[in-house]
């Protein structure tokens, strides 16, 4: 073994000696501290700032990014101070090394740092993402956190909202469009059902009037029968509330319809495979 080699190990050995090793560790549990801090420090923040949740998020969120950064370079270069001939040759080895070995965690990083800066949708967002539909709550170096309506929390990988469909229901906003739809019979009152359903939207508790109420009528298939769909367009006035405020104008709805006599397609009716059913029940043996 000739000198150049045991003067590097020596160089390697007073980098990891215990000193060092115990600041390494209290480092990383300084930063993991600091981060929980702001992040709590976030959530009772948008306690008492409701209107202003998808700004903190975002905020929080940039902010765990820079700290963590920030604090690898700290405990990299402050602590462990290796010569710059042997960061230049550990950081072209384990670059390669790590490439090969987490190339998909390290494109999901990469990802994840175009996430933040192009901003397809935002932290607060409700989002659909293939059959996942919910709210981002986070948006890490690895992947983004989505919890559903259910109060799933799913774990979505970065890498794929690079080459996948993705759709942001409120882009950054706290009100968001709601869809509901009402089938009614081809022969029911279409002008006092619309009437019914605009005022049973724009008098609930959550509706977001600074946007406009609309309507979309068409004809549809309803159990193999035509029926007339009106497809109300009107918005929340937080996604918080969405599937309350769509609960809410269901039930008004209906319950108006039934209260002025307009007629909905299965009332009328029983479908023709239905009544076969029926008919196959009662046909004695």
């Amino acid at each position: 073994m000739d000198n150049a080699t045991l003067e590097e190990l020596a160089a390697f050995g007073e980098l990891l000696d215990f000193s060092r090793i115990f600041m390494l560790v209290a480092a990383a549990i300084f930063l993991w501290m600091v981060n929980s801090l702001v992040r709590r420090f976030s959530q009772k923040l948008m306690e008492k700032i409701p209107t202003r949740r998808f700004l903190i998020l975002q905020t929080s969120t940039l902010i765990t990014f820079l700290w963590y950064f920030g604090g690898a370079y700290w405990m990299i270069v402050g602590i462990l101070q290796p010569p710059t001939e042997m960061l230049l040759a550990l950081g072209g080895s384990a670059a390669v090394a790590v490439g090969f070995a987490l190339k998909d965690v390290a494109a999901s990083i990469i990802a994840g740092l175009i996430l933040l800066f192009d901003r397809p949708f935002q932290v607060g967002d409700r989002v659909s993402f293939g059959d996942t539909y919910g709210e981002i709550v986070s948006i890490g170096l690895r992947s983004v956190r989505l919890s559903t309506l259910d109060d799933n929390l799913v774990t979505i990988p970065n890498s794929r909202f690079i080459t996948e469909v993705v759709s942001s229901g409120n882009a950054g906003a706290l009100d968001m469009m709601v869809v509901c739809d009402f089938h009614l019979a081809l022969d029911a009152d279409l002008e006092l059902a619309q009437q019914l359903i605009h005022e049973a939207i724009v008098t609930s508790r959550f509706v977001y009037l600074k946007k406009p109420v609309t309507f979309a009528i068409n004809e549809v298939v309803v159990a193999e029968r035509l029926a007339i769909q009106i497809r109300a367009k009107s918005y929340v006035l937080d996604v918080h509330y969405e599937k309350a405020y769509q609960s809410d104008i269901v039930t008004r709805v209906s319950r108006l319809l039934v209260e002025h006599g307009i007629a909905r397609p299965l009332l009328n009716s029983l479908s023709p495979l239905t009544t076969q059913i029926a008919e196959t029940h009662n046909t004695p043996h």
